[in-house]
């Protein structure tokens, strides 16, 4: 009976203690479970902040992108129309063109790159501040040219219209020119007509000269040893001092120009054979006698001699001495 109550008593002692422990293990999976979803829920809560600080980070940078790609298109489309309006650029503006063209191809590289970096960023906003300030720089030089250029072309107008003022003057010049040659020449040529010499007073005799010198005048031809020309030049006022040639042609009675071979040209007539020339002292305003002797190789023939007498090219006296044929005794 006493070992019933003690085993007993042991029996209900023990149901306790293992009671207890199930409640602990309990709890600890309760409280570990609930750690586990605690650090779930902070996990995730810490990875939808990141993932929020990353998409924040995206926005900033997509939209620091799309603002300095913005103002790479701006700046880009100045760029392009210094092309497109200055087709022609030379020299140093070529050179810096050029330039430009570099810069701006290497800010589009950056701009291509789908991951770049801030300090890349960076680097393209700088280089576009410089695009900017040289596309400006070669604006102000073309603007300066196009003033430039604009006052180069008034003056050349100007300068076009003072030629073409010129041009009328001179041409003006020239036709008055042409005017007074013409009436100089017509002047001179007056001049010239008026200057020529008359011969008034026209002798023609023929002489025989006998073996002691003593002279005679004769009709007969066989008797005449030369033929005396003599004549008088009018006084001329118009006429300058000087030496004079006469030329003076002598026809026989077979109708030809008796001549050494000279000819000379006349105003009217053409060039013509002379048979003698005569230099005259001619003083202006004064009359001048003058005489010469012609003697030809050959008896003279009976006929008529024709004297015609040349001054300037135009005949300015003629005569006819008529040789007989003669008697027995003439």
């Amino acid at each position: 009976m006493s070992y019933n109550e003690s085993s007993n008593t042991g029996t209900e002692a023990n149901y306790p203690q293992q009671k207890d422990n199930r409640k602990l293990i309990y709890g600890i999976l309760i409280a570990a479970l609930i750690g586990t979803w605690g650090y779930i829920f902070y996990d995730k809560s810490q990875t939808r902040e990141t993932v929020t600080l990353l998409q924040t980070k995206i926005v900033n940078v997509d939209s620091a992108r799309n603002a300095i790609q913005q103002e790479f298109l701006s700046v880009s489309a100045k760029a392009d129309s210094l092309t497109q309006n200055n087709i022609q650029l030379q020299g140093d503006l070529a050179d810096k063109n050029s330039a430009i063209q570099k810069l701006k191809g290497n800010i589009g590289s950056i701009l291509k790159k789908k991951n770049a970096s801030d300090a890349e960023l960076a680097e393209a906003k700088k280089m576009i501040g410089e695009l900017n300030g040289k596309v400006d720089g070669l604006f102000a030089e073309l603007d300066k040219l196009k003033g430039e250029n604009k006052q180069l072309t008034s003056a050349n107008e100007q300068l076009s219209t003072e030629k073409t003022q010129l041009t009328a003057d001179k041409q003006h010049l020239e036709q008055n020119l042409t005017v007074t040659k013409t009436e100089k020449k017509q002047l001179e040529d007056k001049v010239d007509v008026a200057s020529t010499l008359h011969a008034s007073y026209i002798g023609i005799a023929a002489i025989k000269v006998s073996n002691s010198g003593k002279e005679k005048e004769t009709s007969t031809a066989k008797r005449a040893n030369l033929i005396r020309i003599s004549f008088r030049l009018d006084e001329n006022r118009v006429t300058p001092s000087g030496t004079k040639d006469i030329y003076v042609i002598v026809t026989g009675p077979d109708g030809k120009v008796i001549t050494e071979g000279g000819t000379f040209d006349t105003r009217e007539e053409g060039s013509k054979s002379f048979t003698s020339k005569v230099s005259v002292n001619y003083e202006q305003g004064k009359s001048t006698p003058v005489s010469f002797d012609w003697r030809q190789k050959d008896t003279y023939k009976e006929g008529d001699y024709n004297i015609e007498i040349y001054n300037n090219g135009f005949k300015i006296g003629q005569g006819v001495k008529t040789l007989k044929k003669g008697g027995l005794f003439s």
